[in-house]
């Protein structure tokens, strides 16, 4: 026969099963994973809380190359940097930061007008999504035939938690570069090669004699970067910039000396 002190135990522990709070029917959103595949030529990756790098590859034409952008929450919305190769890779990161992030995309900005910046414009527009640019850049991609985004941008402009900055010709005569300054993050887009390049790329529309000072314009600027990441190949840090820098110094700019 149980004692009267087991008794007591027994519903002591019945009682406190008892009060435990029954599981929420309510469906939660999951969080997004790291890094997400969204189609053969999308995918993110999670950078740092709340910035999320797009990797899109190009058609056979470009050699399947991959180009990055970037989509950054901003509250309930979030903030494109470049909209991809094509109409279709937009659609894909806007269907994700819709469903997925549950930050819909409210703007984004193209930083130079090239098609690996512009190629996704005419998706966004077609859903409301405003697409900004500096006026040469509508001006460059309206004469080479590239989609032109409707919205201008100054050369230097805050959006959100992002800053805009054009800091003279490089890779290409409206080529801006991008900051964060809550993470120490600069988009250098094409301006900025990655730490294996081991040539400029394509300078066809490039200023080449104008790049390093422009450069050192972007150093001076943000002296506080952690994170570099430029428009083809790997984020780094402060390294990307020292290593365009010595690419410059190679084509036989005379630029600054790298730091």
């Amino acid at each position: 026969m149980p004692t009267f002190r087991s008794c007591i135990l027994l519903v002591l522990l019945t009682a406190c099963a008892s009060s435990r709070p029954t599981p929420s029917t309510e469906t939660r959103p999951a969080a997004p994973s790291e890094e997400t595949v969204l189609a053969d030529d999308v995918r993110v990756q999670r950078l740092a809380p709340g910035i999320w790098l797009h990797v899109t590859l190009a058609g056979e034409d470009w050699g399947r190359t991959p180009a990055n952008g970037l989509l950054i929450e901003d509250g309930e919305s979030s903030l494109l940097v470049d909209t991809g190769w094509n109409a279709k890779q937009a659609e894909h990161l806007l269907a994700w930061a819709r469903d997925t992030l549950h930050r819909p995309v409210r703007a984004a900005v193209v930083t130079h007008f090239h098609i690996d910046r512009t190629g996704g414009v005419p998706a966004l527009e077609a859903r409301g999504v405003p697409v900004y640019a500096r006026a040469e850049t509508a001006k460059l991609a309206s004469e080479h035939g590239q989609p032109v985004p409707a919205q201008r941008i100054a050369d230097t402009k805050d959006l959100g938690p992002l800053s805009f900055f054009f800091p003279g010709a490089g890779h290409a005569r409206d080529n801006l570069v991008v900051w964060h300054r809550a993470s120490g993050l600069l988009f250098g887009g094409c301006f900025v090669k990655d730490a294996d390049a081991h040539n400029l790329g394509n300078v066809a529309d490039a200023d080449v004699p104008a790049w390093p000072q422009s450069l050192e314009r972007v150093r001076q600027r943000y002296p506080d970067v952690r994170t570099v990441v430029p428009g083809h190949g790997l984020p780094g840090g402060l390294e990307l910039l020292t290593r365009t820098q010595e690419l410059l110094r190679e084509a036989g700019t005379g630029g600054p000396a790298p730091h």
